[in-house]
């Protein structure tokens, strides 16, 4: 596949392009916060006891504070979604069929923000990120 084609970028009207802005950086500052304390010890942040091995850590790191950068930009939206969607569902399936926890919680974990990430990734793949990307300054 040509990647001109696969990073172009859908056109919407202004308003859901200024949409799709603010829900970029909102959700792309959000995961750079969350993913800075993972990317200072990418390979085990999740501590001696760990589910996934430390390449699978760093992957999950990466996906969170990278991709939170490339969804600020708007740039490689495909790529980044991808990544933290499937974070995302690894984190959702922890929590929910896993650990048992619930969607919404009062003050212990919940899979509730893994799921509303998991949702905003899959509309950026779905329509991508809009005119005030850098994805439609490059790739058009």
């Amino acid at each position: 596949m040509n990647l001109k084609k696969l990073f172009s970028v859908t056109k919407h009207n202004l308003c859901t392009d200024t949409a799709l802005l603010v829900l970029r950086v909102v959700a792309g500052l959000a995961f750079v916060l969350h993913g800075w304390p993972k990317i200072q010890n990418p390979f085990g942040w999740m501590g001696p006891d760990a589910f996934a091995p430390g390449p699978l850590q760093a992957l999950a790191a990466l996906s969170e504070f990278g991709g939170g950068l490339c969804l600020i930009l708007g740039l490689l939206m495909p790529l980044a979604s991808l990544g933290i969607a499937a974070t995302m569902v690894v984190a959702v399936v922890m929590h929910a069929f896993l650990r048992g926890d619930p969607f919404v919680s009062t003050g212990g974990a919940s899979y509730e923000l893994a799921a509303i990430y998991l949702c905003v990734c899959l509309v950026f793949l779905a329509i991508g990120p809009g005119r005030f990307s850098a994805d439609k300054k490059i790739f058009g």
